[in-house]
């Protein structure tokens, strides 16, 4: 794994680190403890590779100008040694420095060498982290509002896996409580009103009207007949989940499988009620003392632990639906004690995830364990209007209908595109266009055109070969060492996009790396009368190639050769 960003930084900490030393000690600089400093990439690169605030942090501690300090680092700085070769003061104090040329050409032979495991590090120290993510109520097809949430916790995982976390991939079933009673009610209308009638069997008020609903019923029907008309109502309904719902989580699992989503483990919520989980979280609530009882209710304490008070089990025994949820997230860090638990929710979970957190302090286990990506929904839009969709109607787009439309590419890129916090119109026309405007084919272009070049120059006897650091220091234009430079970034662009649970950052940086090859290619020709330019210059295609691919990766989208 490349770490050949963070030694340079290693090594210009630690050469100005030297520098003050040496001020202190020839007495330029006061005796004082050393400031603590930032090391930066500036946004514009004109100012350098590296600007370092040293003078200014120092400023107080040696009761001197921010200027007078940055002279005295220059003048005893030593750079030898290091893959910086020049150090300028800006303005009132600011330190600049540039990278040797040298620098360029390690981190194309650093790609070259490393391939597929370029952009990888261990800055996640192998950490257990349990993601979950989409957990859709197995009550029918997997629609449109979770495509969002299954491709960003899909990306996320590869991010830290990439990051060096160990991660595993969960959903949650939620196949108890309220909504898989209103479903066996669903169930039960339907599968009576084939035998007596639509007019004779009154349909729920909240019922699910899906058309899933129907052809669940009518196949229970076709396995059982009517020998379920006359039993009674609990028996019915129960025998009519027991038959549906492990079809429709199969339905979900292969709608999950062509959005190529999977899991590593499919958890069911009926499993902590048939375990005693369910009852055990409280129980361990009452002997740590944060419940109480009001209104024959048990509740929790909230307001100790940073929430608000709630209902734990109601006045008829039966516990709340939070209470699972707290013995889920309990499972997760006690029981099976991962490191860290992500929860991708939908931004409708605001007031829930101060209530788990506070749960789980009460049960002696550290909340900041729990980590939250809060998603905001998604509005599909088509011909500049937005696409209606209601799930309960019956008249939902599902995931499945959408990728009849989109492909799994497009989907997979668009909506990793922006930060999860931010709302989204997905354009299904943007989507499937072929030009520059639509981000992934914009990628997946510049991967097509560098796999051409490499195809033409092989076609006149022209291949990639390995290059000596000279001959590497011929690409000194401003494109190429711009591109360069945006390559030596990946691996800590992924770091970054981990710890921020930001995949986003990943698809802006493959557009970006895009964006810098096409400007390389339209002004440096990679074929030339230099033969080592041109080998230089084709070592530079190959490790875009690869940062496009391994970026690409990270969400499982192609990387065509031809387009």
């Amino acid at each position: 794994m490349s770490q050949l960003v963070e030694k340079a930084q290693q090594q210009l900490r630690e050469a100005v680190t030297n520098a003050l030393n040496a001020a202190i000690e020839d007495g330029i600089l006061p005796e004082a403890p050393l400031p603590e400093f930032v090391l930066e990439v500036p946004a514009d690169r004109s100012h350098g590779d590296w600007a370092c605030n040293a003078a200014m942090a120092g400023a107080k501690a040696f009761h001197a100008a921010p200027r007078k300090i940055a002279e005295a680092i220059t003048d005893k700085l030593d750079l030898e040694n290091t893959w910086f070769q020049s150090c300028e003061i800006a303005g009132p104090g600011f330190l600049n420095f540039t990278y040797d040329p040298r620098f360029y050409g390690e981190v194309l032979q650093d790609i070259r060498r490393l391939g597929d495991d370029y952009g990888k590090s261990s800055v996640g120290e192998n950490k257990r982290v349990l993601v979950e993510y989409v957990s859709a109520n197995p009550t029918g097809p997997m629609h449109i509002g979770n495509a969002r949430g299954g491709v960003l916790g899909d990306a996320l995982s590869n991010l830290l896996s990439a990051a060096g976390y160990q991660v595993e991939r969960e959903f949650y079933v939620n196949d108890a409580g309220n909504q898989v009673n209103r479903y066996g009610l669903s169930l039960e209308a339907r599968y009576l009103q084939i035998y007596l009638g639509e007019d004779a069997v009154e349909f729920p008020e909240d019922g699910y009207l899906g058309p899933d609903v129907i052809e669940n019923a009518k196949g229970f029907a076709e396995k059982y007949g009517d020998s379920y008309v006359n039993k009674d109502s609990e028996t019915r309904r129960q025998a009519l989940v027991d038959y549906a719902l492990p079809l429709n989580i199969q339905g979900l699992h292969d709608d999950l499988l062509r959005y190529r989503v999977e899991y590593d483990n499919w958890f069911k919520e009926s499993t902590l009620h048939e375990n005693g989980a369910v009852q055990q979280v409280v129980k361990l609530f009452q002997e740590k003392g944060a419940t109480y009882e009001k209104d024959g209710a048990v509740w929790f304490k909230g307001e100790e632990y940073g929430s608000e008070d709630f209902v734990l089990v109601r006045s008829n025994g039966v516990p709340t639906y939070v209470v699972p949820d707290i013995a889920y997230h309990y499972d997760k860090l006690v029981t099976r004690n991962f490191d860290i638990a992500i929860d991708v929710l939908g931004a409708d979970h605001h007031g829930y995830v101060p209530r788990l957190k506070a749960a789980l302090t009460a049960l002696g286990v550290d909340a900041t364990r729990l980590q939250v990506v809060m998603m905001q929904m998604v509005r599909l839009v088509r011909d500049g209007e937005i696409v209606k969709a209601s799930k309960r109607s019956g008249k939902a787009i599902t995931l499945v209908t959408l990728l009849e439309e989109v492909p799994v590419d497009a989907a997979r890129f668009l909506f990793n595109s922006l930060e999860p916090n931010t709302r989204m119109d997905f354009d299904l026309d943007l989507a499937v266009q072929q030009d520059a405007q639509n981000p992934v084919y914009y990628v997946q272009y510049a991967h097509a055109r560098i796999c051409s070049i490499l195809k033409n120059l092989k076609a006149d006897g022209i291949e990639v070969r390995d290059c000596t650091p000279e001959e590497l220091l011929l690409l000194s234009s401003p494109e190429e060492i711009e591109l360069i430079r945006l390559l030596s970034n990946f691996t800590g662009e992924i770091a970054g996009a981990a710890k921020a649970m930001e995949p986003s950052r990943i698809t802006r940086y493959v557009t970006n790396v895009s964006t810098l090859f096409h400007k390389f290619y339209n002004n440096c020709r990679v074929k030339g009368d230099n033969e080592a330019l041109t080998a230089a210059r084709l070592n530079l295609c190959v490790a875009t190639k690869t940062v496009l691919e391994n970026g690409l990766a990270l969400f499982q989208v192609s990387a065509p050769e031809v387009m």
